[in-house]
C-alpha cells in the first residue's frame, strides 16, 4: 500500500537572474513501513522536496499524497501524519529534556498530564529517561538527534521524515540512529523517509533508493538492484553505483547545504 505518492511534483524559485527549477516533475511512490533513501547531489532538489511533502513549502506544479491526505488540500491532514527532522535540528539550549518534550506535546495539543505521560514514553523509547532534567544546551550531538526525533513522534506519525540525521555524528552514535530507525520501522510499522550523503548508510538502512539529480527521479531500486544494474554487479559499492548513475560523486558529509 502507497502512503506517499506524487505525480509531477515541481517547485521553481523566483530569482532575480530568473526562475530557477529546483525540482522539475518528481514522480515516486514510498509504501507502507518502507525505509527509502533519497539520494543525490547538493543541488538535486532533496531537501525542496521533503520541504514540499511535509508542506513547508508549496509546490509550483503537480501533486501529491502523504498517508491519503492531499498536499494542496488538506495540508493539517498531512502534517497530522508526518514527523520531520530537519538537517539542523531545533532544541532549546536553556530548557530541560523534559519541557521540550512536554511543550511538543503541547503543542499537539496533549493535556499537560498527558504530555509529562508521553514525555517519559519517548524518553524510555529512545534511551532519553536519564537526560530528562538535562538541559538540552548540555546534550551530546547524538543525545541532541535522539532529542529532535523524539520530538518528531510526539504525534505517532505514520511517516517520519529525515534529513541528513547523522551528519556531524561519531561513528557510535551514527550507529545507534541507525538502530532506532530500524526498531521504528519494525515495532511500529513508521515509513522513514531518508536523505543522508552518506552512502553507506543508505545502503545499510535503506529498504529502496530513489537517486534525484537535476531536480528529477534519475534512478530507483533495490540497494542490491541498483548495483547490478549500474556497478554491475551486487557486490559493487554504492559509491560506485552513486557516480555512474549521476556521473559525479555525493557531497562531502561536511559540505555547506545548499538551499534546494
Amino acid at each position: 500500500m502507497a502512503i506517499i505518492s506524487t505525480a509531477g511534483l515541481a517547485r521553481t524559485f523566483a530569482t532575480r537572474r530568473g526562475p530557477v527549477e529546483a525540482v522539475r516533475g518528481i514522480d515516486l511512490t514510498v509504501r507502507e513501513g518502507e525505509i527509502l533513501g533519497f539520494l543525490g547531489p547538493n543541488g538535486a532538489g532533496k531537501t525542496t522536496t521533503l520541504r514540499m511533502l511535509t508542506t513547508l513549502l508549496a509546490p509550483t506544479g503537480g501533486a501529491a499524497t502523504v498517508a491519503g491526505h492531499d498536499l494542496a488540500t488538506d495540508p493539517a491532514g498531512v502534517r497530522a501524519a508526518c514527523g520531520y527532522v530537519a538537517q539542523s535540528g531545533g532544541v532549546d539550549p536553556q530548557i530541560t529534556v523534559r519541557e521540550e518534550l512536554v511543550t511538543q506535546g503541547r503543542l499537539y495539543r496533549l493535556s499537560r498530564a498527558r504530555a509529562a505521560e508521553r514525555a517519559g514514553e519517548l524518553a524510555r523509547d529512545l534511551g532519553l529517561t536519564g537526560l530528562l532534567d538535562r538541559r538540552c544546551g548540555a546534550l551530546s550531538g547524538g543525545q541532541r538527534r535522539r532529542l529532535d526525533i523524539a520530538m518528531a513522534l510526539t504525534h505517532r506519525p505514520k511517516v517520519l521524515f529525515l534529513d541528513e540525521p547523522t551528519t556531524g555524528l561519531d561513528p557510535g552514535s551514527r550507529a545507534d540512529l541507525w538502530d532506532l530507525v530500524r526498531r521504528l520501522r519494525d515495532a511500529h510499522g513508521t515509513t522513514v523517509f531518508l536523505t543522508t550523503h552518506y552512502l553507506d548508510e543508505a545502503d545499510a538502512l535503506s529498504d529502496r533508493l530513489v537517486v534525484v539529480d537535476g531536480g528529477t527521479v534519475v534512478a530507483e531500486g533495490t540497494p542490491a538492484a541498483l548495483k547490478l544494474e549500474y556497478g554491475g554487479s551486487p557486490d559493487a559499492t554504492l559509491q560506485d553505483t552513486f557516480l555512474a548513475v549521476t556521473g559525479r560523486g555525493a557531497a562531502p558529509a561536511d559540505a555547506t547545504p545548499v538551499a534546494v
